[in-house]
């Protein structure tokens, strides 16, 4: 496979994902970054303390299992909630959580693999690129979260003083 295909699945089968079942991007987006500071702050721990009870279990597979726990556990939660026109626009915040999801979990994944995605020019592109994909994808979740809440009811006492 070339290393520019697999950087462009990466990052791309998110997407897909997220686009066929419906779901919210922008929550599988913060759950993302929920899951990057869980490897931050208690990765290392945890994989000590598995290694204590699963000396087989491979630190890195843990780690991505710590990254990428509550996008999934989001997505399954979250499924067909995104509808109607809201679907067509789904798709910035999933491009961004793509790429974020790939920025991520190259790191954690086996050395052969990481190693040829790390030699392909979209790879390269991507790092070049990563503080504005993250830096917009945050804004643009964010923008979709903040637009989303419920439309609210109209006043009670309006319709008793009326």
């Amino acid at each position: 496979m070339s290393p520019d295909i697999a950087v462009l699945l990466l990052a791309g089968v998110p997407v897909v994902i997220l686009m066929v079942l419906r779901v919210n991007a922008s929550l599988v987006f913060m759950s993302a970054c929920l899951g990057e500071v869980l490897l931050r702050y208690i990765g290392g721990d945890a994989t000590d303390f598995a290694n204590m009870f699963l000396p087989w279990l491979n630190g890195n597979n843990l780690k991505l299992a710590l990254l990428l726990l509550p996008v999934v556990l989001t997505t399954v939660f979250m499924m067909r909630t995104v509808r109607g026109g809201r679907l067509m626009l789904n798709i910035l915040p999933a491009l961004g959580t793509g790429l974020l999801l790939a920025l991520v979990a190259v790191p954690l994944l086996p050395a052969s693999f990481a190693d040829q995605v790390r030699v392909s020019q979209a790879w390269d592109k991507l790092l070049q690129l990563q503080s504005l994909v993250v830096g917009v994808s945050a804004l643009v979740c964010l923008f979709f979260l903040w637009t989303q809440r419920p439309k609210q009811a109209h006043d009670k006492h309006a319709k008793h003083h009326g």
